[in-house]
């Protein structure tokens, strides 16, 4: 049997930050929510996003603690998949006055391609809007394609995502003074609105091209990509102790999953891209192993889910949320 984490010290609580953050975080427990676009394209790479604010909504009512946007600048061939298509930053400000409780994820910003400033402004409009609802995902990009599309060097992103998260942190004080790459203040100007929670919750996606230890000490948390659970027991435990290594509070861990959920309640678990076709049991017995092992998060994506989505996600509800 996994040893769980709450058995070996993970006994701290996380930071409190806003209210999206608070409600999708808990220690020791596993939290559920989706990746939008909440819909089956398994064909192509462009969802129809047919019924998306109506299925955000019942995402809501069945009580998912979070839906999960994606910064796909351009529809990339390599890559496979064009996400939501619609700019999420506009889409945050549309689903904020469409929803009153879930929270509002983006996995994950691509900090080298957007100037801080437009981020943190816009980041923190969707998280005032929202009443406290925004947790921003942010990362350094993996689509070499879209770097010399925007004039930008795919070579230099490490530099420039540690840049960029600096200066954002800088924009939720008051008339910061600052001198960074990516520019100057002396302190007499200001970025409004600033967050709810004075600042923004940022978790960082995979390596970002950064150091582990640097990730512990500068990330609200951090986002990580599915794998076996024996794997991922060893993951999330060295993320644990660099986190403990730092003397800082604990820090949240999450993941994404692709789910295609059989009628069949039994189906065992087959292997599809990153994620898993099964049954609605051994999707509960796969979703309680993870809380186990310490992960926080899990966001369902039904990109390939070949049943019907609004019967998938009260099936979800109905047999999997309560017990978590």
């Amino acid at each position: 049997m996994l040893e769980t984490l709450a058995d070996t010290r993970f006994e701290s609580i996380f930071e409190s930050m806003n209210r999206g953050y608070n409600s999708v975080f808990r220690p020791n427990r596993l939290s559920l929510g989706l990746v939008v676009p909440i819909e089956t394209y398994s064909k192509g790479p462009v969802p129809t996003m047919e019924h998306h604010i109506e299925r955000v909504q019942l995402a809501e009512t069945l009580g998912f603690s979070a839906v999960w946007l994606r910064d796909v600048p351009f529809n990339v061939p390599s890559f496979g998949d064009a996400g939501q298509t619609y700019d999420p930053f506009v889409y945050l400000g549309l689903l904020a006055g469409q929803t009153q409780r879930i929270a509002l994820g983006v996995a994950s910003m691509i900090l080298p391609l957007r100037h801080p400033a437009h981020v943190a402004k816009a980041a923190a409009t969707a998280d005032v809007l929202s009443g406290g609802r925004l947790i921003l995902g942010v990362a350094s990009g993996d689509r070499p394609e879209e770097y010399p599309a925007l004039n930008h060097s795919f070579g230099d992103r490490s530099a420039a995502f540690r840049d960029s998260l600096a200066y954002i942190r800088q924009m939720g004080q008051n008339s910061p003074a600052f001198d960074n790459a990516f520019g100057r203040s002396r302190g007499d100007i200001d970025l409004l609105p600033k967050p709810t929670a004075g600042k923004l919750p940022l978790l960082i996606t995979g390596h970002s091209q950064q150091d582990p230890e640097w990730i512990a000490h500068h990330g609200d948390g951090w986002i990580t990509y599915p794998r076996n659970v024996a794997v991922q027991e060893r993951i999330v435990r060295d993320w644990r102790s660099r986190g403990e290594a730092i003397g800082g509070s604990a820090k949240p861990v999450m993941q994404p999953l692709y789910v295609d959920l059989t009628e069949n309640p039994n189906t065992p678990p087959q292997p599809i891209h990153l994620g898993l076709r099964l049954g609605i049991n051994p999707l509960r017995d796969h979703l309680k192993a993870l809380e186990q092992i310490g992960m926080n998060h899990v966001a369902l994506n039904l990109r390939f889910n070949q049943a019907d989505v609004e019967t998938t996600l009260k099936r979800l509800a109905d047999d999997i949320l309560g017990d978590f």
